[in-house]
């Protein structure tokens, strides 16, 4: 069996396969529908799938699945995620077990697992009274994924601002912890893109709670009224460009708000937002935001980059 992974061919053999299978037994799967672990529900499966219970059977598969060359992607909250039709290849981890979900709090000091859901850790800091994330209520995903990407709003600025240290693993299953000023973070951009992250810690304010969650609840608000309403399944697809007109706006200008292809709608409330219907297939919505792309750089000259990641 071939397997493509950074421009290199590799060759996997039936052996090795079943090799990995019987050294984890426990936590690694075959064939598993990644569909269903992500927002618009679309996709195929991949090839190898793991939940790891702890932080050494995690870096025991690194370490095993880089002997092996084997291509490795952590999956959180797929709500940033398109998967192709064929599906993938490789390891797919999923930091979805209860010692990658945990979220403590010391002082003004906030701690949570890279598996945590992002708006549960927010709830959580508003409950404690810390103040910094509420503004970035009803944002979806995990809370590895946010710091990852260093997630930002305009109500709030980016996550990145927050955050004090972070614990990681390399490929090779090694761990260690890094300063915020060992870590590079840009618009929706940090340097954690090639290391797993395992958890971070928030340093945040101190602030009385039922201030912050009238904050919070304001904010939530005004959110839920520009995101797609209904039933759909929907995904912010653009990301806004560091200066000027939002992505909505760009997007209205070039004629494009409820365009489609397939089964991928442009949202008619909020047109950088993407919703699928039952028939949707993955190629639907590449060919839908290549579409945008091209029509909004020859109306406007600005190059709109998709929020969405594809594996």
């Amino acid at each position: 069996m071939e397997n493509k992974y950074n421009g290199q061919r590799l060759v996997l053999s039936h052996c090795c396969m079943m090799s990995l299978r019987d050294t984890f037994p426990q936590f690694v799967r075959q064939e598993v529908p990644l569909s269903i672990y992500t927002r618009l529900h679309l996709g195929g499966t991949a090839e190898f799938f793991a939940e790891p219970e702890n932080e050494a059977e995690l870096t025991a598969l690194l370490r095993y699945c880089q002997k092996e060359n084997q291509p490795v992607r952590i999956l959180g909250a797929g709500s940033n995620l398109l998967i192709p039709e064929t599906g993938v290849s490789g390891m797919v981890i999923a930091l979805s077990k209860p010692e990658f979900c945990r979220i403590a709090v010391d002082g003004s000091r906030l701690t949570a697992g890279a598996g945590a859901q992002f708006g549960q850790v927010i709830t959580y800091s508003v409950s404690q009274g810390l103040a910094g994330i509420e503004a970035f209520v009803g944002m979806p995903g995990s809370f590895g994924g946010a710091v990852r990407a260093n997630t930002g709003t305009i109500h709030g600025g980016d996550l990145g601002q927050w955050v004090e240290n972070v614990r990681v693993a390399d490929l090779d299953g090694n761990v260690s912890e890094l300063s915020k000023n060992e870590i590079t973070f840009a618009y929706r951009y940090s340097s954690l893109e090639d290391v797993v992250l395992i958890s971070a810690t928030l340093r945040l304010e101190k602030e009385e709670s039922m201030k912050l969650a009238k904050r919070m609840r304001k904010l939530w608000i005004i959110r839920k009224s520009q995101q797609p309403a209904g039933d759909a399944a929907s995904v912010l697809a653009f990301k806004n460009p560091e200066t000027g007109p939002p992505a909505s706006d760009l997007i209205e200008r070039a004629g494009l708000k409820g365009a489609s292809v397939g089964g991928a709608v442009i949202s008619e409330r909020n047109a950088a937002f993407i919703t699928v219907d039952a028939e949707c297939i993955s190629d639907d919505v590449l060919r839908l935001i290549r579409l945008v792309q091209e029509q909004v750089a020859l109306h406007s000259e600005i190059e709109l980059e998709s929020a969405l990641k594809v594996w």
